[in-house]
């Protein structure tokens, strides 16, 4: 499959924001979008994606569908998340550059000409950051020790992953890729497919109307989350390298635990750091085991599809095209 549905690029621009329950700002923020992105002199589109939505925003949705010629509307029939609802715009773009932004009116459609300039030098993908942020502390400091953890575990060279305002190339990463929450971490497949990246400072206002949908319960979801994207770019061409060491880790606890042992049998010490060490040993070798099966799933995985674990950007001296007419397909990416 390849990145998109819409293979070229059939305008400049789309606008994409999921919406849930967010009936009193959606019509505000088509008319800003518009009106912001007309004055760009680009040809564009707006898709907003209804994420089961029960508050009547379909309704409004499709009135301002009507209004506006540009916007158009993907509804969802129930809630799916807004990793799905952007990855569903993304995917029904047409655009040969992606904007999104969330729905609450929080993100400024006027900093998207400086997200589009900043792209304009050569980047693949630019992320917004709100450096002053208009939420409650409850909010802040959850994020910003999130995204601290995200920046040390992936090194993606990013303050704030979680500010959906962001501005990417056609074919930067494939919308089909997306689960979970892994919306926070698109620079990071921007990045495992060999964009490069920047970031700019923009706007963030205070929420105007409706409530938020984040909270603490979302930390152990992005944790969860994060612990796959490590997995799916650092180790998903060789996934046995990942329990090998997980394995070793396992061994030398193992090899404390009989040294203890050792040292307490002259003071007639228990039995439990024997036992602790044996059940280490199997898990040993369980995980030695379990690294097997993955790296032998991957490789059938690549044989049956054909697909290869690279990335090709262009070629020279072929006697076919020297670079390819639409995104790799995303198992491509090494």
């Amino acid at each position: 499959m390849s990145a998109h549905h819409v293979e070229t690029a059939e305008l400049d621009l789309s606008i994409v924001a999921p919406i849930y329950n967010e009936r009193d700002n959606i019509a505000p923020l088509a008319d800003d979008i518009v009106t912001e992105v007309a004055r760009l002199g680009r040809s564009f589109e707006v898709i907003l994606v209804n994420d089961g939505s029960t508050d009547g925003s379909a309704e409004v949705l499709d009135q301002v569908a009507q209004r506006h010629k540009e916007v158009r509307v993907v509804h969802f029939a129930g809630n799916r998340g807004q990793t799905i609802a952007l990855a569903a715009g993304m995917y029904y773009a047409r655009g040969a550059v992606i904007v999104l932004l969330d729905g609450d009116r929080q993100n400024d459609p006027s900093d998207i000409g400086a997200l589009l300039d900043k792209l304009d030098e050569g980047f693949d993908c630019v992320s917004g950051w709100r450096k002053d942020r208009k939420d409650s502390g409850w909010r802040r400091l959850p994020s910003r020790m999130a995204n601290a953890l995200v920046r040390k575990v992936t090194r993606v060279p990013v303050h704030d992953l979680g500010c959906t305002l962001k501005a990417y190339r056609r074919g930067a990463l494939d919308p089909t890729e997306l689960f979970g929450e892994m919306h926070r971490f698109l620079a990071v497949y921007v990045l495992a497919r060999g964009g490069r990246i920047a970031e700019i400072t923009v706007k963030h206002h205070p929420r105007r109307a409706g409530t938020s949908k984040y909270g603490l319960s979302r930390t152990a979801r992005v944790i969860a989350d994060l612990l796959l994207v490590r997995i799916l770019f650092k180790y998903r061409t060789r996934p046995s390298h990942l329990f090998a060491k997980m394995a070793q880790y396992l061994f030398l606890a193992a090899v404390a635990c009989v040294i203890g042992w050792l040292a307490g049998r002259g003071r007639g010490g228990t039995h439990l750091p024997l036992v602790t060490a044996v059940i280490l040993g199997v898990g040993v070798v369980q995980t030695l085991a379990a690294g097997l099966v993955a790296e032998l799933v991957i490789r059938a995985r690549f044989a049956m599809t054909g697909q290869h674990p690279w990335q090709i950007a262009r070629r020279v001296g072929f006697d076919d095209e020297s670079s390819p007419s639409s995104p790799q397909p995303p198992d491509s990416a090494g």
